[in-house]
């Protein structure tokens, strides 16, 4: 009986290779074998048709003469192939020469399939347990964020036992060998599929991959070796933070029974400051004068963040013209920091007296 290709995968003639790969993901995944409800007949037939429709002179071929193209010469479906027609026998790991695949999404599959575990006879792969990440936010002020401190919080989180310091062991008992895994710390299984032998490998869950197991667990955790509690953090918050930014905390966020603890990151929410603003490396400050300072100059003094300091205007200076104080910006680099940049805003007298006029009036005679 002749079969339609297109038709099996629902797709038209004109279909793309990439329409066509994932109507056949959409599928095997519908009718694979070992899901419930999986149709064994089916699965062989979308496997046959993906076969020659990923394939552009196969394909070609069974555009120009059906699927009796493969009784015309060396065919794809004979003894010492995959199943179904379904030839493995290029595709990484599985041998040499034959047909390319392309495993991207099929470990998907597998991975619903098998439990995220997957390899050949005998062989496999796990995962390293981990801990779960958090996150918090803390506010700070300007100046803390320009130069950096140290803050404590207080986080009630899964961290490890103090009473046994992780071991999940009471204390001054001893170790004995996980009799579930024979002290591997995992355990070996090998899966018959429609693909042959998959062998896959996961943590041993008595010992959780330690090989050893305690002969009196702690009283405190109950031999978890974690439990949930209040925690005391000092943050170190470097010099130069941006609002916003995040610090990272290796090693403080949720722990786990004999993995890695997570990490815990810091969400950083800067107050503004009245004064200053942040330009890249530059403080920003703007600086209101009288217009007889612009005109004569004078000393002025300034409240930095860090100290006071006395700037000199000069006589003659222009509205919004810009003063610059080396050093007194952000720091940066090893021992660098930024300049702090004063815009200058000469302020006009809304009203003025019968004198001040006079001495306007006599400016104005000079041109000034």
């Amino acid at each position: 009986m002749k079969q339609d290709y297109y038709e099996i995968l629902g797709v038209n003639k004109s279909a793309s290779k990439d329409e066509i790969k994932k109507a056949f993901y959409k599928l095997a995944h519908k009718y694979h074998p070992d899901k419930k409800g999986g149709n064994e007949a089916k699965f062989k037939e979308v496997n046959q048709a993906y076969q020659v429709l990923s394939d552009d002179e196969k394909r070609s071929k069974y555009d120009q003469f059906g699927s009796g193209f493969e009784n015309m010469g060396q065919g794809y479906g004979g003894a010492g192939q995959g199943f179904g027609g379904f030839d493995f026998s290029g595709a990484e790991g599985f041998g040499n020469g034959g047909v390319e695949f392309d495993f991207g999404n099929l470990n998907d599959i597998f991975s619903d399939f098998f439990g995220g575990a997957m390899g050949g006879q005998g062989g496999g792969r796990t995962q390293q347990r981990r801990g779960r990440d958090i996150s918090t936010e803390m506010q700070i002020s300007f100046a803390d964020a320009i130069f950096g401190t140290t803050r404590k919080i207080l986080i009630t989180k899964t961290s490890k036992c103090l009473t046994c310091n992780g071991s999940g062991a009471k204390a001054g008992t001893k170790m004995e060998t996980c009799k579930h895994c024979n002290g591997q710390g995992k355990i070996h299984e090998s899966k018959r599929t429609i693909f042959g032998n998959i062998g896959s490998t996961k943590t041993c869950e008595v010992c959780l991959g330690a090989g050893q197991v305690p002969k009196e667990l702690c009283e405190n955790c109950k031999g978890k070796g974690v439990l949930r509690r209040e925690e005391e953090i000092s943050i170190v918050i470097p010099s130069g933070m941006r609002d916003g930014e995040m610090v990272r905390m290796t090693g403080y966020g949720e722990a786990i029974s004999k993995g890695t603890t997570g990490d815990l990151y810091i969400k950083i929410n800067v107050i503004p400051h009245p004064v200053f603003r942040r330009d890249g490396n530059d403080l920003v400050m703007n600086l209101n004068i009288k217009l007889s300072d612009a005109l004569l100059g004078t000393k002025h003094t300034i409240q930095t963040l860090d100290g006071e300091i006395e700037v000199t205007i000069p006589e003659g200076v222009s509205v919004n013209e810009i003063l610059r104080v080396r050093g007194k910006g952000v720091p940066f680099g090893k021992g660098k920091r930024g300049d702090l940049l004063i815009k200058l805003h000469i302020k006009l007298p809304g009203k003025l007296s019968r004198k001040a006029r006079e001495v306007v009036e006599e400016l104005k005679k000079e041109g000034i």
